[in-house]
């Protein structure tokens, strides 16, 4: 089966460009011009590497790179971006992605960065034994003062004995420990942990908050763990 190629960009110049070149190299590829649909396609289509913008409507590319990483540290992912100054480009690997191509670019060389990104997780899957299953990512159990969590089974041991959690509470726990520490906004939350726009109502954080610290706190009311920041956000602080 041909490799899936899914293009995020919003300039349809471009994109169509980048998607008529891939086919004529024999990949499938399809176009999403905006960070929800990016991440729907994502999740129906399962591509094979993703071609990401940063600048995109709805959901900035970094925000859509970052809900990914939540899920799947092994999908490659090539930034394309008139974002690239040297902050830029450390910000875009610090949130894991494995390529980054500034505009305007060369189209060999994008082709030629795309066909060896390919070959790489090729190589990746051989040397793993060539199955089609992901290999659990490091990390997989992860503990804080009494409390356990196993991201493989999807169950949580604390105050409360063993918790079989959501795939929602899944992500939102893998988002507060890869930024332990650090304040996360309601609209960051929202936008990484959810996917959605920075418009939609930002209760079902709170809502899930407290879920959070039924879970893992001594006292709910009292927490040590998931902190609120009034009127700014949450921070997951593991001591």
């Amino acid at each position: 089966m041909n490799k899936r190629i899914l293009i995020i960009e919003d300039d349809t110049h471009i994109a169509e460009g980048l998607q008529l070149n891939l086919t004529l190299q024999g990949y499938e590829a399809r176009i999403a011009d905006n960070g929800i649909d990016a991440l729907r396609q994502w999740k129906e289509w399962r591509p094979d590497l993703i071609v990401l913008d940063i600048m995109l409507p709805g959901i900035d590319g970094l925000a859509v790179l970052q809900h990914i990483r939540l899920e799947d540290e092994r999908l490659p992912i090539l930034i394309l971006s008139a974002k690239a100054t040297v902050d830029d480009k450390i910000k875009g690997l610090l949130y894991g992605v494995d390529d980054y191509l500034a505009k305007p670019f060369n189209l060999e060389e994008f082709l030629l960065r795309v066909q060896r990104m390919l070959m790489r997780v090729s190589w990746q899957n051989n040397t793993a034994g060539g199955g089609e299953g992901i290999p659990a990512a490091p990390g997989e159990i992860y503990t804080f003062g009494n409390n356990r969590i196993d991201f493989t089974t999807r169950t949580a041991l604390g105050k409360i004995g063993i918790v079989l959690l959501t795939e929602q509470e899944v992500r939102l726990l893998r988002l507060f420990i890869a930024n332990r520490g650090k304040l996360l906004s309601r609209q960051q939350l929202m936008e990484i942990g959810w996917g959605y726009s920075g418009n939609t109502s930002t209760r079902t954080v709170d809502n899930f908050i407290v879920r959070l610290r039924k879970y893992f706190e001594n006292d709910p009311k009292n927490p040590v763990y998931f902190k609120s920041r009034r009127s700014l956000g949450y921070v997951f602080d593991p001591g």
